[in-house]
């Protein structure tokens, strides 16, 4: 069985050499990450020539259209995946930031724990309908700030009203604030909308002790 359905883009995100994209299904309010698990089984990256809409790629708030099964690989731990099927993706319109306040996140923590990851053996834990592996919350400008790496890599930090950490030195995904970033842009508004996702398992060096885990990733930054 398969459906049209419409999404809220909150994340169009790298993911090796394609994207990841996700956003808040329009029906149900709930979290949606279309993936090309057919093509591409091991994480179901979303290639350019499925993904584009009317040229180019879907950007924050674009409302999509996209056809997508009713379930789709979980890869073990992930809850929000549908399956992209034939089709082209349509940009139907654009939502406003007020619309995506109700979807944040206002709990003391960012996906489940304080820590820089999740284990994929606690999310098995978890029933699948409270498992989460991408959310969004509002941040104030001054509670968020950016480094870089010996790598050159950008990472980012999010801290709450209080200078509680919330998330420490996480891995920025969005590749338009990286280019703003490179380009030495500044955050200009008050208020952030920040989507924070999961990556697939993976350690860090070949010296990591534990299972792979999901590390966060800042997956898309909206000013406002």
């Amino acid at each position: 069985m398969s459906s049209l359905k419409k999404i809220i883009c909150l994340a169009n995100s790298k993911k090796l050499n394609e994207r990841c994209i996700a956003g808040i299904n329009l029906d149900t309010g709930k979290w949606i990450r279309p993936v090309c698990d057919r093509q591409y089984p091991e994480d179901g990256r979303v290639p350019k020539r499925i993904r584009f809409v009317e040229g180019r790629e879907p950007k924050p708030l674009d409302i999509l259209e996209i056809p997508l099964d009713n379930k789709g690989n979980d890869f073990g731990f992930e809850s929000e995946n549908f399956s992209v099927l034939k089709g082209e993706w349509k940009c139907l319109g654009q939502a406003k930031v007020e619309e995506i306040l109700k979807y944040c996140n206002n709990s003391d923590y960012i996906l489940h724990n304080s820590c820089k990851y999740v284990n994929p053996s606690y999310l098995k834990t978890v029933p699948f309908h409270r498992r989460r592996t991408i959310e969004i919350i509002k941040v104030k400008k001054q509670n968020f700030s950016v480094s870089r790496n010996e790598e050159g890599k950008f990472r980012g930090s999010i801290k709450n009203n209080n200078g509680y950490l919330l998330l420490n030195n996480a891995k920025i995904t969005d590749p338009e604030f990286i280019k703003d970033l490179e380009n030495r842009y500044s955050l200009t508004s008050n208020n952030l909308l920040v989507t924070i996702s999961l990556s697939m398992p993976y350690a860090p060096s070949p010296n990591w002790e534990g299972e792979p885990p999901c590390w966060k990733l800042i997956a898309n930054i909206i000013e406002f």
